[in-house]
Parts: C-alpha cells; structure tokens; sequence
C-alpha cells in the first residue's frame, strides 16, 4: 500500500497563515504602489518669535524696521521666520513643473488674517555668478591658538549630575574633537525656501506686516499659471499663530534657576537651551547648557521640526513633553557669564496635504496635482537674571553708563553683549 502524501495549498491556507499566502500568491500586499511627485509644491511657514519684556517689532513701525536693521534681526522679508525679531511672520512658496522658471501666484486667505483679500508670490530671479574669488596672499603669520574652554550641561535639574559637564579646552582640542563635541541632532530641512523657480511671499513689492490679531484658520486658495486649479485647502486650529512662549526665570547666580512658561495649547513638545561666555582674568570661558535628559547640545534643535522627529525625541528623551511647564537649570554654571541668553522652542503640529488623498489600492498609481506643507513653531529668548528680564525694558531704573549698563550693553536695549564676552575664545 502506498503511504498516503498530502499537499498544503497555501493559497487555500487557513488565517494563521494568511499573511504568507499574501506574500507568495501576488496579492496586493506583495505590490508597490507606483507614486509620481506632485504636479505643484506649497510650504507655509508659520512663526511666532517672542523677547521677554519686548514688545513685537511689526508694531513698532519704522522703529521697529530700523532696530532690524542695525541688530541683523531682519525686518519684513522672506526668512524673518527663521529670525530673531519679535512678532508674527509668515514665509510662503510655491512651485510647480508646469512652469519650473517660476510663476507669479495669488493666495487667497481668509478674512480673519486681516491683510486683505490676497498675497502675491512673486517668482525667485535666479542671481548671476559672482566673479571668481581672488586668491589670498600669502603670509608667513600664524593664527594664534584659541584660548578658553567650553564647557557643556545638560538636564532640568538643580545641581550638576555626575559626569558632567563634557569638557573642550580650545588649545589642546583637534579638528575632530570639535566636531564630536559639536556633534547633535538635526534634520534636513524640508520648508518654504527662496530657490530660482519658486515664487515667495514676503518679496520685494510686497512685505506686509502680520497684525498681532491675525488668524490663518480658514480657506485658503493659491492660484497662478501653472498651478492647478484645485489647490486649495483649509487650515485649522492647530496651525494657526501658537501664543507667545512666555519663559520666565527666578535664581540664577551661585543658586538655581528656575524656568517657567505657560503650556501652550498645540505645542507638541519643547525645548530650551541656555548659552553664555566670560573673560575675567585672562582666562575666557564659553558654558552652554540643553533641557535634553541625554548630552544634547541642540545646535539643530531651534527650528521647525515634522511630527515624526518631535515623536523620535521625545522617544528619546531629547525633547520635553508638552504637559511639562518648568526647568531647572543647575546651580552655579552661569555664575561667571557676561551676559546668559536662554531660547526655547514649542514646536507645533505640521501638517502635510496632497490632492487627490492616494488611494488605498495599491494596484492604482498616486499622481496628486499639487502637496502642501504647512509648519508651526513657537520661539521665545530671554536674559538670565534675578528677574528673568529683558534689560532696558520699560520702567527698568537702571542708569545709562552706569557700571551695571556697560558691562551688560549690546548696543540693543534688552540684548547682553554674548559677543564681546565670547571673543576670548578666539583671540584677542
């Protein structure tokens, strides 16, 4: 008798084998879905940049453009959301293949803007080839060698943990040693940029101020030659202007400082980092310190970020989670500086739109007419001090020239000198 033989029709399978029958029997789960980019590109940006004790400088009329000006702040132009300048800002662009040497374009925005009806985008002129660079002469000098350390922490805690702070002594450091100590997150960046072909919004004619009061919540619609007739789309609550991230300190010196702020209602996430430098007695010193539980410097930090890198850090413990309201930077590490500047950053929600949404049948092939990027961010800086103040604030008692005014002048009412602090570092 022949033994009986069987045969496992795996197509046929029960459900426990399901996905294998998938994989082996040309399912859809075995295709990939042929994606095609789209037809026309659109990044907004959306930035609310705020000084402690400074009011927004779009309010400030041509004083507030002049002091852009004279501090390299910037005014009303397209990259004031990657700026320094107190106020609400606005950088869009749009690109699209049907016409790659750019197209002039029209935004239609929502009443609750409160800049009109519409913006134009004008198209980016590409700038010609500057002249070649004449070479250097030569010399038989030798750059003096940095003097200093740098000396980084990092973590909200109100004395310095164990191990830290990692150490740079500029005279003894290598190439290489900067770049490991330098070394820390970041990502490309994938927002509005003025490149040849897209048009952008500020430009040279047009650079309207964004009033305090505006909203981005509405319809939205970008038209133009070129761009398809079905870009448009609608932005909520939760990539409107964020509020202000109002950071405040107490302590400081040999003590702890405290940082506070009040949670922001879409912030995804924070972070803050504190620079400062001195030269006292030949011996110059620059100390930087990072909110980050983990050795973070955060130099790519300070910036837009997707929601997918804001999820990784938190992850990571990188970044501070949007329920937390205070930090605590350690004692004493900011005791020597000559002017302690802290940042922070909530970041918002991005949102990314594309038309048509892509099908869910991966047999049939995603070729949407146009995507939209749209980023959101909070950022705020402030003075370390007993009071957490911008100095030269309004109603500040302190006396021009006196020796307190000297040793913490900018130039800039409110700024300290980081600069002439940190010049040590690098030769006198």
């Amino acid at each position: 008798m022949k033994p009986r033989t069987s045969t496992l029709n795996l197509c046929a399978a029960p459900t426990t084998l399901a996905w294998a029958a998938a994989l082996l029997c040309g399912s859809a789960w075995a295709q990939t879905q042929v994606v095609k980019p789209p037809v026309a590109q659109y990044w907004m940006d959306v930035a609310t940049l705020s000084m402690a004790g400074m009011d927004e400088m779009p309010s400030m009329g041509a004083m507030g453009g002049l002091l852009g000006g004279m501090t390299g702040m910037g005014g009303v132009s397209f990259g004031a959301t990657r700026g320094m300048m107190p106020g609400r800002w606005l950088d869009l662009a749009v690109v699209t293949k049907r016409k790659p040497e750019g197209t002039e374009a029209t935004q239609a925005i929502p009443p609750s803007q409160n800049m009109g009806a519409t913006l134009t985008l004008l198209p980016v002129q590409a700038q010609p080839r500057s002249a070649a660079r004449q070479p250097r002469e030569s010399t038989d000098e030798v750059p003096q060698q940095p003097k200093g350390r740098l000396l980084f922490y990092w973590g909200c805690s109100d004395t310095v943990r164990p191990g830290q702070p990692r150490v740079l002594d500029f005279a003894k450091a290598g190439v290489e040693d900067y770049g490991k100590f330098m070394m820390g997150r970041a990502v490309r960046d994938t927002g509005a940029k003025a490149e040849p072909g897209h048009a952008i919004w500020p430009n040279e004619q047009h650079r309207q101020s964004v009033p305090k009061d505006a909203s981005l919540v509405g319809q939205h619609a970008v038209s133009g030659e070129g761009l398809p007739a079905s870009l448009r789309f609608a932005i909520g609550s939760q990539q409107d202007f964020m509020p202000k991230l109002d950071l405040s300190t107490q302590g400081g010196g040999a003590s702890a400082t405290s940082v506070n702020w009040q949670e922001l209602p879409t912030a995804r996430a924070y972070f803050l980092t504190a620079m400062s430098g001195s030269d006292s007695g030949g011996e110059s010193e620059m100390v930087i310190w990072s909110s980050s539980e983990v050795p973070e410097p955060g130099w790519g930090l300070m910036d837009y970020a997707s929601n997918a890198n804001v999820d990784k850090w938190l992850k990571e413990k990188v970044l501070l989670p949007a329920s937390q309201t205070q930090c605590a930077i350690p004692a004493g590490i900011f005791a020597k500086a000559q002017g302690a500047m802290l940042r922070g950053i909530a970041y918002g929600q991005e949102l990314n739109l594309a038309h048509p949404p892509r099908p869910s049948d991966k047999r049939i092939a995603w070729e949407p007419e146009w995507a939209a990027r749209i980023r959101v961010k909070s950022v705020a800086m402030a003075t370390l001090g007993e009071d957490g103040q911008m100095r030269g604030r309004r109603g500040d008692k302190q006396q021009p020239g006196s020796d307190e005014d000297k040793s913490k002048s900018s130039g800039v009412p409110g700024l300290p000198d980081v600069g002439k602090a940190l010049k040590g570092l690098f030769g006198r």
